[in-house]
């Protein structure tokens, strides 16, 4: 197993650098300029050009991009150009907001997905079943957008029983509880997505194991259905859940972008949004740097977590 994480993430540093290269050459190819953000419209033609030299802008992409990947060698990110601060501390400062309401939303939808999902395949075509299977076609078909602003029009306007947005209460203690009162809608609104779109796969991967013959010859020999059901036929159908779980953290990743937008939480999604908006190129690179690094060390927690769910996998 160590030689095999070894090898993949040996196989990641080319993978990642391909990533750098295609994302720095789009964005560059993108229409505007940061100039066009950062200086008034009757700049002198002079100033600009001093403040693109100044940048680096004027440079060859091929030559901004080895800057850019120098800098990465040498262990920083460069430096915002809307307000001169290393992008490693920008991203530092936001990555834990992120992760709190990603791992908060992956939690709970993964704790609920998994028991609908085996209460609607241990009785399908039931009553529950069908509920069940609607309410998950629900949860996939409403934009997070709309379910948002419906969240913070219901909870929070109409009940007053929870904030519009943000992180802490503004001149509150921002202690935990302040924190999980406020991360609770985001993380709802996230957590049905992951929801509605978990219970199918739970249902049919646990119908397919069910129909088995060794489930069979559990219960001849005796065994409860509930043993049969939940310690043989759940093991064996999380394979494919697993994977599916494993692939979730990417979109999840991009979800946070609308989501912090709509309840202002200070994470990389509501940074990423900034930084586009100013045409920050080195906080953008950033970003998309640490994505790709999320995505593929997803990538491989999900195969480690396969040989842990099942014990015939192995990687030698």
């Amino acid at each position: 197993m160590f030689a095999y994480i070894i090898r993949r993430l040996l196989i990641a540093v080319p993978v990642l650098l391909g990533i750098t290269i295609v994302n720095f050459f789009i964005m560059n190819l993108a229409p505007g300029s940061p100039i066009e953000m950062l200086l008034d419209p009757k700049t002198p033609l002079a100033d600009i050009e001093m403040r693109k030299d100044q940048l680096g802008l004027n440079d060859q992409l091929w030559k901004q991009y080895l800057r850019w990947l120098d800098q990465l060698v040498h262990g920083n990110l460069g430096f915002s150009f809307t307000n001169h601060e290393p992008v490693t501390s920008l991203i530092a400062e936001r990555i834990g907001p992120t992760l709190l309401l990603v791992g908060t939303a992956l939690i709970v939808g993964v704790l609920i997905a998994i028991p609908l999902g085996v209460i609607s395949a241990t009785r399908q075509n039931s009553a529950v079943d069908y509920i069940t299977t609607g309410a998950s076609f629900l949860g996939i078909s409403i934009p997070h957008f709309f379910l948002g602003l419906t969240c913070i029009y219901i909870f929070a306007l109409e009940l007053s029983i929870l904030p519009t947005g943000g992180m802490t209460t503004l001149g509150g203690d921002g202690g935990v509880a302040d924190k999980l009162k406020h991360v609770i809608l985001p993380a709802t609104v996230l957590a049905i997505g992951i929801v509605g779109k978990k219970v199918r796969y739970v249902r049919a991967s646990l119908l397919e194991t069910l129909g088995q013959d060794y489930l069979r010859t559990a219960r001849a020999k005796g065994l409860s259905e509930f043993v049969v059901t939940n310690k043989h036929a759940l093991r064996n159908a999380l394979i494919p859940i697993i994977t599916v779980i494993g692939l979730e953290i990417p979109v999840l990743l991009g979800g946070t972008v609308v989501i912090e937008q709509i309840f202002q939480w200070p994470g990389i999604g509501q940074l990423m949004i900034q930084s586009i908006l100013a045409r920050d190129y080195p906080t953008i690179m950033g970003l998309t740097f640490i994505s790709a690094i999320a995505v593929l060390l997803a990538n491989l927690l999900t195969d480690i977590v396969y040989s842990i769910a099942d014990p015939r996998i192995t990687y030698e």
